[in-house]
Formats: structure tokens, C-alpha cells, sequence
């Protein structure tokens, strides 16, 4: 079975788990400093958080940017529910605005959303590729909305040159087994904002402010939300590779790109040539005449050894927003949930591996062409 995506491990990153084990601190120690310190160095931005999950950091950022009651959030539908998930733990109620043919909102239909109660947009990188990023600062610096950065899928990733995470007030990363590079579980907080990260930075660990020696003092509610120094480490390695492991998903991605070209039952993600994906994702979509035998196709790619997953079924789709929020149809989100499976494409992978996946899938279309039209 070839996954959708995967980790790449290699011997220099299990040696740096080995050292972590032998030092005298497995949490609270000075790799997740260091770690911090080489991940704002290479994104060019003031201050890094790290967590143990990148939901934390979301958690994190929307309590340390006063996202509470009677508030609300414009933000994307295609996404991993902790997005929205976290909004809702914080007492803010997410509003969902349909997205683009690339799965990214609609930023032309974002100002319709805006209300009083609007705090923040919170936009998402989806498969790895940037959000209108100008457009998206031009609306909240109009309307004074805090601007924050679901970038789960983009470590890496540029926009007109830039690092994504140099953009937003405070942008988010993922370091999940299946993301470019990981620590197992994990995430992270950037900014550029000295306030949100002290914030951020007291949420993590109890709201605990340590004042001298001994002496403590709890100033706000707050988890343990901190990174250990395992997983540190393993991010201090991985981090290295980061050029490389991107570099691979675009060779592949590429190699896909002409493989598909004008084939028939489905088409793929178009992509703006001004700006670096991560290629977190590779997603396929279907030919509306296919939406119906989509299970069927799914079922065999698994069958035949192809990893393959649906990323995503729109979040206000799920039984806990129907019932807070109601019934709520976006049409772009639907037809994109219809149409989308992810096919492998990690840096794991040879150009031989893309060869046997593309020969597999075209092979596999051919067995419902007939329900083409």
C-alpha cells in the first residue's frame, strides 16, 4: 500500500531521538528552544511556538486574540474540523464561506459575511497552496478583523516570495506524521505580534507566570499544551531536510500534473505559479458524470495498493454544527466534497513509485468509462 502521504525517516533523525533520551530533561528542556529558534530563522518571522498538536496552537491563537463569546470568525469549510473545532471551545461561532475550484474561501465573498460581531478571518492553505493572501489583508485591515492563518498544510510553502507565515497575525503549522516534516504530533504557533505570542505562550503552559526562584503566579486559564523534547528533536533534524522533502513533493506533483493532462474523468488542482505549494496534498476531481461511482473508485484504488482520502467533507456538513448552527448548503464546498480524492504523492516516493500510481489510477478510470458523458 502506497499511503496518501507518509513520514521519512532516516538514521540522523532517529540518532537525534537517541541523544534527547540520554539528556536530563525529556520536557522543559532546551531543544524546544532551539527548535523555536531555527523555525522563526528559517520563515523570517519574530517568534515560533511549538506545541503538541497544531489544534493546540489554533486553541492558543484564537484565545490569545480575544476570539470568545459573541463573536464570530469567518473561515473555511474545507478543512480538518479542529479549525472550527477550536472556535467553538473558545466561545466564538464560526461562519463558513463557500470556497474556490482550488478549495481555498472565497475571499470575494468574505466581506458579505462581515457583522458586527466579525473578529477574524481564519483562512486555510488547502493541500499546501496560499490563500489570496493581499486580498485577505485588504478586508481585514478594512474592517479591523484580526487575520489568522490555518497554514497546517503549508510549512514551507511560499506567495510571492515569501515564507508562508510572515503574512498573517499569527499562522499555524502542522507537524503530523503525514505533513512535510513532523514530530510525530505537533504544531506551531508564528507571529510578529509580541502580545499574542506572551499570550499564546501562557496558554501553553497553565497561564503560569514564573516570577522568581520558586515563586509563581497563574495570570490566565491555560493547558499543558508543551512540546517535549523528543519530539523537538526530531524536529531539529527534520527541519534540516525540509528543502529536500519539498522538493521531491514537487517532482512528483509535477510529474502527475503531465501524466493527467486532458485525461477524461477528472481534472487537478491549478496552482499559481507566483507561489511554492507544500503539495501536502494531491488531489484528483472527479468528472461530474463520476461523483456517483466515486466509492466504487475509491474501493478499488485501495485495492490495487493505491493510499487514497477525501479531504474534506465540509465541516458544517457534521452533526455538531447542523445542530448548533443548522442546516447550511455552500454549493462550491459540496461539489468540491463530490469530487475530491487524494492520491499519494510523498517524499517518500521515486518517480518510478509516480509511474506504477498514474499507470494504476488511468488504468482504473478505464473501467468506468463508460459512465462518462
Amino acid at each position: 500500500m502506497n499511503p496518501y502521504s507518509t513520514q521519512l525517516i532516516e538514521d540522523d533523525d532517529i540518532k537525534a531521538v537517541l541523544v534527547a533520551l540520554r539528556n536530563d530533561h525529556l520536557t522543559q528542556g532546551k531543544l524546544v528552544q532551539e527548535f523555536e529558534e531555527k523555525i522563526a530563522d528559517y520563515l523570517g518571522v519574530k517568534y515560533a511556538l511549538v506545541f503538541n498538536s497544531a489544534t493546540s496552537a489554533l486553541y492558543a491563537a484564537y484565545k490569545a486574540m480575544d476570539l470568545g463569546e459573541n463573536s464570530e470568525a469567518i473561515t473555511s469549510p474545507i478543512s480538518f474540523a479542529a479549525t472550527s473545532n477550536m472556535l467553538l471551545e473558545c466561545g466564538c461561532k464560526p461562519i463558513f464561506c463557500d470556497v474556490k475550484q482550488n478549495g481555498n474561501l472565497n475571499e470575494d465573498i468574505v466581506k458579505s459575511l462581515i457583522t458586527p460581531r466579525t473578529k477574524a478571518v481564519v483562512s486555510v492553505d488547502y493541500a499546501g497552496n496560499s490563500v489570496e493572501v493581499s486580498k485577505i489583508q485588504e478586508i481585514c485591515k478594512k474592517y479591523n478583523l484580526a487575520f489568522i492563518s490555518d497554514s497546517s498544510h503549508s510549512f514551507g510553502g511560499e506567495c510571492d516570495g515569501n515564507k508562508i507565515g510572515t503574512f498573517a497575525d499569527a499562522t499555524i503549522f502542522s507537524f503530523h506524521a503525514i505533513k512535510p516534516i513532523t514530530t510525530a504530533e505537533g504544531g506551531a504557533l508564528v507571529t510578529n505580534n509580541s502580545k499574542i505570542f506572551d499570550q499564546a505562550k501562557l496558554i501553553r503552559s497553565h497561564g503560569v507566570l514564573k516570577k522568581r526562584l520558586w515563586d509563581t503566579d497563574v495570570i490566565c486559564g491555560g493547558f499543558n499544551f508543551r512540546m517535549t523534547e523528543i519530539q523537538a528533536a526530531l524536529g531539529i533534524s527534520q527541519l534540516k531536510k525540509i528543502e529536500r522533502f519539498l522538493d521531491v513533493r514537487e517532482e512528483i506533483a509535477r510529474f502527475y500534473d503531465q501524466q493527467f493532462e486532458k485525461n477524461p474523468y477528472f481534472s487537478t488542482l491549478q496552482k499559481n505559479t507566483t507561489r511554492r505549494s507544500s503539495n501536502h496534498l494531491y488531489p484528483i476531481f472527479l468528472a461530474p458524470s463520476l461523483w456517483h461511482k466515486k466509492e466504487d473508485i475509491f474501493k478499488t484504488f485501495i485495492n490495487n495498493g493505491l493510499g487514497a482520502q477525501v479531504h474534506y467533507k465540509p465541516i458544517n456538513e457534521f452533526s455538531l454544527y447542523k445542530k448548533l448552527f443548522g442546516e447550511l448548503y455552500l454549493l462550491n464546498a459540496q461539489n468540491f466534497y463530490q469530487s475530491e480524492i487524494s492520491i499519494p504523492c510523498h517524499q517518500k516516493m521515486t518517480l518510478e513509485d509516480a509511474k506504477n500510481v498514474s499507470e494504476k489510477i488511468l488504468k482504473t478510470f478505464e473501467k468506468f468509462k463508460t459512465s462518462l458523458r
